[in-house]
């Protein structure tokens, strides 16, 4: 038997009787589990908390947290009993990285969020910054420069270097 296989059911779990990992490494800012809350409230809780035999999270810290600050009794768990001690905190961390190793098309991201955003839906429950909005949402003009725009550009510190692409500064000195 694989262990694809050894999935089990979804069980409804009192919430109290999750077990927190002593040891996460991975931590969660007010304004995350703030962002989770705001993303289980519209969308429901999709993504059910990965445990252990005795309800000891293995994944899904930051949903539990969110679900207290809703004042959830129970939350959605899948129990993963067939994994070895080595296994549960290698998949504590595996969980987290190999998230954080995927990336954007910026213009297909663009686009959809246009989309969302002209259907009156909120994009800030998705997760962005505000100032990460902007600079997805933005238009960039390759026009050439004007004079007038050269004369604004030579009363800037010459140091700090805006990306037309991204609007991120960076130190021209260091360049």
């Amino acid at each position: 038997m694989t262990t694809v296989e050894k999935v089990g059911n979804i069980e409804q779990i009192n919430i109290d009787a999750l077990i927190p990992y002593a040891r996460n490494s991975r931590t969660h800012s007010d304004t995350q589990i703030a962002q989770i809350a705001a993303s289980i409230k519209e969308f429901g809780f999709t993504n059910p908390v990965l445990i252990d035999e005795d309800g000891g999270i293995i994944a899904g810290h930051g949903r539990t947290l969110s679900a207290r600050k809703l004042g959830l009794n129970e939350v959605p768990c899948l129990r993963l009993s067939y994994l070895t001690e080595a296994q549960k905190k290698a998949y504590i961390i595996a969980d987290n990285k190999l998230a954080l190793n995927a990336g954007w098309d910026d213009e297909m991201l663009k686009i959809e969020l246009q989309e969302l955003a002209d259907l009156d839906f909120n994009i800030e429950l998705l997760g962005f910054q505000s100032h990460e909005l902007e600079l997805l949402m933005r238009e960039v003009d390759f026009e050439p420069a004007t004079e007038e725009d050269q004369g604004k550009l030579d009363q800037l510190d010459p140091k700090w270097i805006c990306c037309p692409k991204c609007g991120s500064e960076f130190d021209a000195r260091q360049a």
